[in-house]
């Protein structure tokens, strides 16, 4: 199964936020996500997205709901990946946005390799 969310990494982190999502330099990270999400499970993926790239995807090893934003109160889901993730050879066109989408992941099989450390 390749269902998931897609996040954009902010291009102020830079490319070397990117890749010690992918390089081994890490083994954990922490995305968020507002609200409670209900199509979201443990063993789906959190897809990378920067520069209006796919880059590649983590597995989403557990979810910790009932956190709340430190800058507006509301409440949010932590969502730990286990790194490294899988890097596509050649980065996939996928239009960047703010927040987070579900994602399917139909196209993940489409692209052109994986590079994975794991």
């Amino acid at each position: 199964m390749s269902f998931g969310i897609t996040k954009t990494i902010p291009q102020s982190k830079g490319i070397a936020a990117v890749n010690t999502l992918y390089d081994g330099s890490i083994n954990e990270f922490e995305f968020h996500m507002a609200g409670n999400p209900s199509k979201l499970s443990v063993g789906d993926y959190v897809y990378t997205i920067f520069q209006d790239q796919l880059i590649g995807r983590l597995k989403i090893k557990s979810l910790v709901r009932g956190a709340t934003n430190p800058n507006s109160g509301k409440p949010r889901t932590l969502i730990l990946v286990t790194a490294p993730g899988q890097r596509l050879e050649t980065p996939m066109p996928k239009k960047g946005h703010r927040g987070t989408r579900y994602y399917d992941g139909s196209d993940w099989s489409e692209c052109k390799g994986t590079i994975s450390l794991v």
